[in-house]
């Protein structure tokens, strides 16, 4: 539905990100004019600078807009009252299962890393990421005392990650299961692994 004149602004602003996130998830930053995106939401192209001034200040918060229900259910599991232990299992499942579902962030994602340069990354990682980062650090200093919390916070979403981006190939690699799809299979396996070790990961 396009935005008509009557329509508030934050509805429209709304509507901007909407649909400017599968454009810059299947096109990337550099393949998506803003043109193409007024003309997705059905306004014109002044209406859009109306409301982000160039197109690096609409891709950030396109970026924040896909990552805002992540960032809240992350932060509202790791907060809540229990063990390190049993927070890392509430973030991990939650984690999993938001990731898992969100194929355009995911692409976002990837097209980030594989695409943005070194100023474009910088301004994501501590305007979009960088407070929920912080959280997931302080959880794995919490859980693993003395380890380099730096680098476990990246495992820990990292393994996730890495497990919903290989399933179109590894579903064919020899032990391949569909119930290796599976978000809460997905979110045992990383939490057995991280808490226990590879010990952890036995039948």
């Amino acid at each position: 539905m396009s935005p008509t004149a009557n329509q508030p602004n934050s509805d429209t602003k709304t509507l901007v990100l909407d649909c400017a996130v599968p454009l810059f998830a299947q096109k990337g930053y550099t393949g998506v004019s803003m043109r193409e995106i007024a003309k997705a939401v059905g306004i014109q192209a002044a209406t859009l600078y109306y409301h982000f001034p160039n197109k690096e200040a609409l891709h950030i918060a396109t970026m924040a807009h896909a990552f805002s229900d992540k960032a809240e259910g992350m932060s509202a599991a790791m907060s809540e009252p229990g063990t390190p232990e049993e927070r890392l299992r509430r973030f991990i499942n939650l984690f999993t299962f938001l990731m898992s579902g969100d194929k355009d962030f995911r692409m976002l994602l990837q097209r980030e890393l594989l695409d943005g340069d070194e100023e474009q990354l910088e301004t994501l990682a501590t305007k979009v990421f960088q407070e929920q980062f912080i959280g997931i650090a302080n959880l794995a200093n919490e859980v693993a005392p003395g380890c380099d919390a730096h680098m476990l916070a990246i495992s820990m979403a990292g393994l996730v990650l890495y497990h919903l981006e290989t399933g179109p190939i590894r579903r064919f690699l020899p032990g391949g299961k569909s119930e290796h799809d599976d978000p809460e299979v997905i979110a045992h396996h990383v939490t057995s692994l991280l808490l226990n070790g590879m010990g952890g990961c036995r039948r």
